[in-house]
């Protein structure tokens, strides 16, 4: 039976508890065996982080110890899954880099707020992850990210649609979900999921569903393959 932890708390605004509860029911039905924290200092034990096959993050706009950072980071390095959505994952720790790094980006805004009506386009690829799964609109917040360059971008939206700033430049597509690699670990990323209602969407929640058991299975094949990865430690001066 695979493990998994979820964290949730920081910004009630995201509903961190609800949408933690749903992505519980997600795995369980998966057989995984579940843990569910609301404090930070479930990252504290590094061996224990390391005998799971997924971490699922579900934490927005705080603060958290560089201690906790490289301990995820080494866990996921060492072939721990490491998946989440919108704030909880890209948003959960604005200082530090070496989270951001680990993750494969960060929010910086979301032009026009909540219920921005945006088409959701999958890209072709070879990755299992959106196999049948056609394009779909959300009405929802539509982020707008720093992204690392390395990612496989699985789905895209399309900027700009609301006013702002931003507006006069070219449009963009920007990267919805996406995947990477940190150390032999596997991560995924999907910017949907605002609040509980969204993550409900049949076709998001399937998303991270797929996501959830790609980045659980990395472990195993990462130890029958015999990789391993070079410890990275973070940079010094990573956060104020």
């Amino acid at each position: 039976m695979k493990k998994a932890l979820i964290v949730w708390g920081g910004w009630d605004g995201h509903q961190p508890k609800e949408v933690a509860e749903i992505f519980r029911g997600v795995l369980v039905a998966e057989d995984f065996e579940v843990e569910v924290s609301d404090t930070l200092e479930a990252f504290s034990d590094a061996e224990k982080l390391k005998g799971l096959d997924l971490i699922v993050p579900v934490w927005t706009m705080a603060r958290i110890e560089q201690q906790l950072v490289d301990n995820v980071s080494a866990a996921v390095q060492s072939g721990v899954g490491l998946a989440g959505c919108h704030g909880g994952m890209c948003d959960a720790f604005r200082e530090n880099v070496d989270w951001q790094f680990m993750t494969g980006g960060q929010w910086v805004a979301h032009p026009g707020n909540d219920g921005v009506e945006y088409t959701v386009n999958i890209n072709n690829s070879s990755s299992p992850l959106t196999d049948g799964i056609d394009d779909f609109t959300v009405s929802s917040e539509q982020y707008y990210l720093h992204v690392d360059p390395a990612v496989e971008v699985l789905a895209t939206t399309r900027f700009p649609l609301s006013p702002g700033p931003h507006s006069l430049n070219k449009a963009v597509d920007m990267p919805v979900a996406w995947t990477k690699r940190w150390g032999v670990g596997r991560v995924y990323y999907n910017s949907l999921g605002h609040q509980a209602n969204i993550i409900e969407i049949p076709t998001v929640k399937e998303l991270m569903r797929r996501g959830f058991l790609w980045c659980a299975e990395g472990k195993a094949r990462a130890l029958e393959a015999g990789t391993a990865s070079a410890a990275y430690s973070g940079m010094a001066d990573n956060q104020l």
